[in-house]
């Protein structure tokens, strides 16, 4: 996860939220919490695609956490995170970081490049 400042300029990570593989209601649970925790009420949720564009399994999982998301009263923008995780590891190789640490890392770098490129388009960027 990553959040940004109160002016909506600049992402930061967060934290990365772990949860038993296809159990969405304890991951949607640590969510919340989390949500509440630094008043968010606003969410943009990396949406999965295939190079082509296409939407698959992990897309299709993407939508329905979203819908459970907004069941809860928050706002949930999808955004295309096509190459986010690759783009992530070539700045963590760019800065020396070793395989190991990269691999803690990897999913809160790409969270902060997710919403960060959502900020930029909403700020005029790009």
């Amino acid at each position: 996860m990553a959040i940004s400042d109160p002016l909506g300029m600049i992402a930061r990570s967060l934290t990365t939220v772990r949860f038993p593989a296809d159990n969405y209601k304890q991951c949607l649970a640590e969510v919340l919490k989390i949500l509440e925790e630094h008043k968010v009420k606003t969410v943009v949720l990396g949406l999965p695609k295939h190079m082509n564009g296409d939407i698959g399994v992990r897309g299709q999982i993407s939508q329905k956490f979203a819908k459970m998301l907004e069941e809860h009263d928050i706002t949930v923008h999808l955004w295309d995170e096509r190459l986010t995780t690759v783009s992530a590891e070539r700045i963590l190789i760019q800065g020396n970081v070793s395989r190991k640490k990269r691999k803690k890392v990897i999913d809160q770098m790409a969270a902060v490049q997710i919403l960060q490129s959502y900020l930029d388009r909403q700020n005029g960027g790009f």
